[in-house]
């Protein structure tokens, strides 16, 4: 009887714990991906060429409780590798208000939130966006489209409506705020069909620069000013399946546009791009994309327009080979025209 009952006692509680690490497994996702290549360029004569490990991203995601989840993602490629870590509640029993706090993606702009993973282009996003938005700007330095704050987000009208609103540092990631006051964004998405949106999101706040030199196209900001800092866009995407797109991770034709305006003390900037993509089959993509940037709209000479085609093939879901040429067409101040041809690699899960 009592070999009996200890072998019962033993078999419950390896019972309890194979339950609770099929509870743990089920609340608990991880994700990752590489992307790396080489890039060669032509600029006024005098190449260069490298071998180049952009990012190396992996991220869990932790379901506390139905409402509740934890969110943390580093880049292993960066030396400011915390991207992301921040938790959320979802207030509503349906998806109308769910509340963010911590370090997240801010919601300016349609193409900065998106992932680099499925963004046609190796540089990823366009001129514009990667100076107003995420990428690296000269008087606050590196933030990744990220920033430290509190947000609301939700969808109503059965998802044919969906909306962000933050609040947050605006000085960007894993550095503390530069002065007392903080960013506004807000984010109107419309969704009349699965296809197709229309994104409209707005920024206002005010910088606080890091900059040693300043920068040449807005010269009266220096180290340590408090400056105005205002964004606007208005863009759309449009997603159209095909019968090639089955064969395709694409899964198509996709079509995004969008225009950009910044003002960052008393210099405006404006900027839009066109970039598409289109399944030719057996995961083979074609893609190509307009792009233009104007970084001081009161002064000629501070423009560029980048002009972008290439190949891409999925070999796996989520895997895929890149390969494009780009040709840049600069002003008197931006520098010579150049071309660039770049090859990437890209592994994900």
């Amino acid at each position: 009887m009592m070999l009996f009952t200890l072998t019962a006692n033993a078999q419950q509680k390896e019972k309890k714990e194979i339950d609770w690490l099929k509870e743990l497994s089920s609340r608990i996702t991880i994700n990752g991906y590489m992307q790396g290549g080489y890039a060669y360029s032509d600029i006024g004569g005098k190449t260069t060429s490298e071998f180049n490990f952009k990012r190396a991203i992996f991220w869990g995601r932790a379901r506390i409780t139905d409402r509740w989840s934890f969110m943390f993602m580093n880049n292993f490629a960066l030396s400011k590798g915390v991207l992301e870590f921040w938790t959320d509640y979802r207030v509503t029993n349906n998806k109308a208000l769910t509340v963010r706090v911590g370090q997240f993606q801010h919601p300016f702009s349609l193409e900065s939130p998106l992932t680099p993973t499925m963004l046609e282009l190796i540089d990823i996003t366009s001129q514009a966006v990667t100076n107003l938005a995420n990428g690296y700007e000269p008087l606050l330095g590196p933030n990744y489209g990220r920033d430290q704050g509190i947000m609301l987000l939700g969808d109503l009208f059965n998802d044919h409506f969906h909306y962000e609103l933050a609040v947050m540092n605006g000085q960007g990631i894993n550095t503390k705020d530069g002065n007392s006051d903080k960013d506004v964004i807000l984010k109107l998405e419309y969704r009349p069909t699965k296809e197709f949106r229309i994104v409209a999101s707005g920024q206002k706040g005010r910088g606080h620069s890091v900059s040693k030199d300043g920068v040449a196209w807005n010269p009266d900001i220096h180290e340590g000013d408090d400056y105005r800092r205002d964004r606007v866009s208005f863009g759309g995407e449009l997603k159209i399946p095909t019968q090639l797109g089955r064969k395709s991770t694409s899964g198509g034709i996709n079509l995004r546009s969008e225009f950009l305006a910044g003002k960052d003390g008393d210099v405006s900037s404006r900027g839009a791009y066109l970039t598409g993509s289109a399944a030719l089959g057996k995961g083979i993509d074609v893609i190509a994309s307009a792009d233009y940037y104007d970084r001081n709209t009161s002064v000629s000479g501070w423009q560029r327009t980048d002009l972008t085609g290439g190949l891409q093939y999925w070999f796996y879901p989520k895997c895929r080979l890149q390969l494009q040429y780009t040709h840049s067409f600069c002003g008197h101040l931006m520098g010579d025209d150049y071309n660039r041809v770049q090859a990437q690699v890209q592994v994900a899960f």
